[in-house]
């Protein structure tokens, strides 16, 4: 049955009180800030998995560019995380965000996912299209998989052609309802033509436009209700993760009513 997550990055914004909204680039940094002191790190990152579960889920994808970075992370930071997480009983669908440009990096980043439990990589790593054997033998090694996400590919075309023959089955992609929209592609399209690849689905509505502006549920363009129903008919069992990544606002209220939808949904 389809699991549903809370994506780390809805949180974004919560370092820079949103009004009045600052860059992405910012809040981003911002957030890193406030998560990277190992003297306060296991106070914030128990504060983030308390928080997830007030907001009703059980599951959540850990943003990698803030929450917890391979670039800043120590062998500390890693176990501090995984006895807060195992305390809370809280399932880590997958490390999020991007994995480095070489092979040092990318290790990197396996290290820190094998270290939290997470199974899949979801986001986009450069080193990919540079060394993609390294990449497949570094996901078998960590026992990993790697869920490109559409945020360049403007087509399921073009995800088949980075995906080629699924490196063993590692790899795979993580379907961003709202990139496909941005870039003005059929998204229910996109989940048919990648069917047999769906390791991962980032369930997001955007405002119509290029601006890739987050949005709560059913305020935007994205046909989310017939994206859920689509997964099913195909047959997807995997995590949907819930992602509403405001900048101008708190989204608190959107996630819990998010979660409520999808519930419903996956069970219609």
């Amino acid at each position: 049955m389809i699991q549903i997550s809370l994506h780390g990055s809805c949180f974004v914004g919560s370092q820079c009180g949103y009004n009045p909204p600052k860059s992405w680039e910012e809040c981003v940094r911002a957030l890193s800030d406030y998560f990277f002191p190992i003297e306060t790190f296991q106070q914030r990152f128990e504060g983030l998995i308390r928080h997830v579960k007030k907001l009703g889920y059980e599951r959540m994808d850990v943003w990698q560019p803030a929450e917890l970075n391979w670039q800043w992370a120590t062998q500390k930071h890693i176990e501090i995380a995984r006895s807060v997480i195992y305390q809370h009983g809280m399932e880590i669908s997958s490390l999020a965000g991007e994995f480095g440009e070489t092979r040092v990096e990318f290790l990197s980043a396996c290290h820190l996912a094998q270290g939290i439990g997470a199974p899949i990589l979801s986001g986009t790593t450069a080193l990919y299209l540079k060394d993609r054997s390294f990449v497949i033998d570094s996901l078998e090694q960590y026992n990993l998989k790697l869920a490109i996400e559409n945020e360049v590919e403007f087509t399921a075309a073009e995800m088949l052609e980075k995906i080629e023959d699924s490196g063993n089955g590692r790899i795979g992609t993580a379907i961003d309802t709202g990139w496909y929209a941005t870039h003005g592609y059929n998204v229910l399209s996109a989940i048919h033509e990648l069917k047999n690849h769906i390791f991962h689905v980032h369930l997001k509505d955007v405002y119509p436009g290029e601006e890739h502006i987050n949005c709560g549920y059913g305020k935007g363009c994205v046909p989310l209700k017939e994206c859920v129903f689509t997964l099913k008919d195909i047959g997807y069992s995997g995590v949907l993760s819930v992602e509403n990544h405001n900048l101008d606002h708190d989204p608190d209220q959107e996630m819990i009513e998010g979660r409520k939808l999808v519930e419903e949904w996956i069970t219609q």
